[in-house]
């Protein structure tokens, strides 16, 4: 008997067409709090991205065996519950390694050298080239908080720029960071002070709540660049603010926010920022592979069974 899939939220036509060779599947997306309980009791999986909130009630309500995450994070589903019960949770952080990597680059770019500046005036019909220097990346010096997967595709893309690369990880040694001839920090506030750019690539948590706070703003030097496409919180917002419209720091790269969308937020009011609205894995490439990489888990799942 094949086992039973439930999709509320939209993944890639790919995946959905992957899951129906092995399973029957069921689409029904946007599905509300309270349909969802009475509709899950007939499913042997679930695949969920952000917006479904698989909650307690939802997992008591059902006889679940396997939730899906589409996506790189877990927060939208309450996992002690499901462990209670027994229930197996598989994601695909793995899916987003690249498409995350990329737009660091991309975004700082477009910082370091003006480009949606230049680009805005350039459609206002104006030729403003001494308005418009920026620098270069090339001999700047790149220190990468979280050397996981991202951390490490960023590395390699910093070394082809010709940067010289700094790691901090607690999870991590000096013979870590030797593979991919970057230079090991046993201390973050070392890295924070000899870093041009600073990327943050770990998850939200308890140690790393507001990990960048005013105290370490301080440390930074004032021609340096704080990027975050990890997580909103991460970062002070409220001193980040302040270091940015005190020019203590050159400017910010920032895909996350504490509040998504951040409506009434300061930091809109800034220039020296460049601004995207949590776009780390939107890409065709990243969307195919998120949906791919969970449902291939899942079958092997029930195959294993």
């Amino acid at each position: 008997m094949k086992p039973r899939i439930l999709i509320t939220d939209k993944i890639h036509n790919r995946a959905i067409e992957e899951a129906k060779k092995f399973a029957d599947v069921t689409l029904d997306f946007g599905i509300s709090p309270k349909d969802l309980i009475k509709k899950i009791p007939d499913y042997d999986a679930l695949i969920v991205r952000s917006a479904t909130k698989v909650t307690e009630d939802v997992i008591k309500a059902g006889n679940l065996k396997i939730i899906g995450r589409a996506g790189v994070g877990l927060d939208n589903i309450d996992v002690d519950a499901a462990k209670k019960r027994g229930i197996k949770i598989v994601n695909s952080p793995e899916a987003s390694t690249i498409s995350v990597a990329e737009l660091v680059f991309g975004s700082l770019i477009a910082l370091m050298r003006k480009i949606i500046h230049a680009h805005h005036s350039m459609k206002e019909g104006k030729w403003e080239r001494s308005r418009f220097e920026g620098n270069e990346l090339y001999g700047k010096t790149l220190g990468i908080v979280g050397f996981g997967r991202i951390g490490k595709e960023v590395a390699m893309r910093a070394r082809v720029f010709g940067m010289n690369v700094l790691a901090y990880d607690p999870h991590i040694t000096e013979e870590d960071c030797r593979e991919f001839n970057i230079k090991y920090c046993m201390e973050l506030d070392d890295l924070i002070k000899d870093s041009d750019v600073i990327t943050l690539h770990v998850p939200l948590t308890k140690e790393t709540k507001n990990l960048i706070n005013e105290e370490r703003l301080k440390l930074m030097k004032e021609s340096a660049v704080l990027v975050n496409i990890a997580r909103g919180g991460i970062v002070n917002e409220d001193s980040l603010y302040r270091a940015l419209k005190e020019n203590k720091i050159k400017g910010a790269v920032l895909d996350v926010f504490e509040s998504e969308p951040p409506e009434g937020s300061p930091l809109l009011s800034l220039n020296n920022v460049v601004l995207t609205p949590h776009l780390g894995a939107s890409t065709e490439e990243a969307q195919i592979n998120a949906g791919m990489v969970v449902v291939e888990k899942i079958r092997n799942f029930f195959r294993d069974r």
